[in-house]
Formats: C-alpha cells, structure tokens, sequence
C-alpha cells in the first residue's frame, strides 16, 4: 500500500530516534551492570529491548507502506558518566520522543492514516511510561539520597 511520504519520513524520524535510544539505553544498562547496579541494569536492558520492538513495529509499517526504513541514521545518543547522569540523559531523550511523537500522530490523522495513529499511539503511550519511570527514579534519589538509591540497586543474594 502506498503510502504518504510525509508520514514515511516521520516514521523514519522516529525510527532514527529508537535506533539511537537503544544504543543509549543499551550502554547504560551494560555500564550499571559494570558497577555492581544489577536492578538498574535489569529495567535499563528491559527498556533497551522495548526500544528495539518499537522500531521494529516502526520498520514494518515503513515497508507496509511501500517506504524504505533508514536504519544507518542513530538519533542522538548521550551517555552518562554516572547514574545521575544516566537518568538525565535518558529523561531528555524520552521527554523529546513523546513530543515527537504526538506531532507524528497528528501528522497520521491529518492525513488520514488510521493505521499508522494508532501504532504511533500505542508507541507513544509506552514511551510516556519511560518519562514516568524516569522521574520516578529521579524523586527517589531526591527524597533517599543517591547514596541509598545506589544501595537499593544492589542485587541482595
């Protein structure tokens, strides 16, 4: 099915992004298993990994519309020294995808492309779910000290 290039090109927008993300998320996850952070590693590579199927739903609908998905551009990729770090580099990212995306899905219903709104939203309400874990993690280590979050991320045996 041809598609509208407009949205063809968003698509690959996002895709680019994604790609970036799980490069990002993905390194971060390695560098806390690194430090000893097994818990944070674990939502980290979780988070990584929903990265990849979202640019796989992304690339299948590219094809689907007779597009042809851009898989050497990487989003912009910002690695974290700590875990602080982390966490704010991550929350950049998600807090710029969920605004792209909502433009990508008002772009898919203006011209009519139900197919691809409804992929995008589904991407986009995982992706607020990101935004929402993030700052979750961010209020703990403002409430507890980064000295006990770092200690909770320790897996106990």
């Amino acid at each position: 099915m041809k598609g509208h290039q407009q949205v063809i090109d968003a698509l690959n927008e996002r895709l680019s992004d994604e790609l970036g993300a799980i490069n990002q998320y993905f390194l971060h996850c390695e560098m806390c298993e690194d430090w000893g952070y097994s818990k944070l590693h674990a939502k980290l590579k979780y988070r990584s990994i929903q990265e990849m199927k979202h640019a796989e739903k992304l690339i299948e609908r590219i094809l689907y519309l007779d597009g042809m998905p851009i898989v050497s551009n990487l989003g912009g990729i910002h690695i974290g020294s700590n875990v602080e770090k982390i966490h704010k580099y991550d929350l950049e990212h998600e807090t710029n995808t969920v605004a792209e995306y909502n433009k990508a899905v008002e772009l898919a219903a203006s011209l009519h492309d139900h197919g691809t709104k409804i992929i995008l939203e589904a991407i986009l309400r995982e992706e607020e779910d990101h935004v929402d874990w993030i700052e979750g993690e961010m209020d703990q280590i403002a409430q507890m000290g980064l000295q006990n979050y770092l200690a909770e991320q320790i897996k106990k045996d």
